[in-house]
């Protein structure tokens, strides 16, 4: 069966409003300053005004323990993330960029969601098929094009489906000392990607939504 996109985001409302879930993967916990927060923060923004509201988590300032499972015990937060993350259509992943690579925050979290690959919903399908997830990164050197497929590699292995141009980075001057936080206003480009990458996860989830994966046989 073909959906029409249209219906479904112009013409016909939706039971369920989309929601999205923000995580934000920077290695300062609250209240610092975070370039990779207010990136996310901006995402949420336009992922709103495509209509899909949504709310934002720290990771770093909860206790996060080390594995791959969905609970492993001893005072574990993850849990209560992935609650929040299961009832989202949308996940938003933002990292920093260090030496490079992704955060070691936004490492744990993808080992942590490789639980789900054995998780399965109501009908049986993998926990996460059916939702959306993007990528935004941050630095003061290269690496966002690398990061992004680590993520979108990793987020697609568990059940995650990723829309087209579904990132938005700010890479600094290399070896610079300005921060993204510290810029006295976005860049068009970095809006621009921004944009297009919240509105085409909009689409996307509320397509999904309408018709889900099939159960796998």
């Amino acid at each position: 069966m073909r959906v029409d996109g249209s219906r479904i985001l112009g013409r016909k409302p939706m039971a369920t409003p989309l929601t999205a879930l923000a995580l934000v993967c920077t290695l300062s916990p609250s209240p610092a300053e975070s370039s990779t927060e207010l990136l996310a923060r901006q995402v949420l923004d336009q992922l709103q005004a495509a209509g899909a509201p949504g709310s934002l988590i720290r990771v770093v300032d909860y206790d996060v323990k080390p594995g791959v499972a969905a609970d492993m015990g001893d005072g574990d937060q993850w849990p209560s993330i992935r609650e929040r993350v299961l009832a989202a259509d949308i996940l938003v992943l933002a990292t920093p960029t260090w030496m490079g690579h992704l955060s070691s925050v936004a490492q744990r979290v993808l080992e942590r969601l490789d639980a789900e690959l054995s998780e399965q919903d109501d009908e049986g399908r993998p926990s996460m098929f059916g939702k959306v997830a993007v990528a935004a990164v941050v630095g003061n050197e290269d690496g966002a094009h690398q990061i992004s497929a680590e993520l979108f590699q990793a987020l697609n292995d568990v059940g995650f489906t990723i829309p087209a141009q579904g990132v938005t980075y700010w890479n600094g001057q290399a070896m610079g000392s300005v921060d993204y936080k510290d810029l006295d206003e976005t860049p068009e480009q970095v809006l621009s990607a921004t944009k297009t990458a919240a509105a085409n996860a909009v689409h996307l989830a509320a397509l999904l939504s309408a018709a889900n994966y099939p159960v796998p046989s």
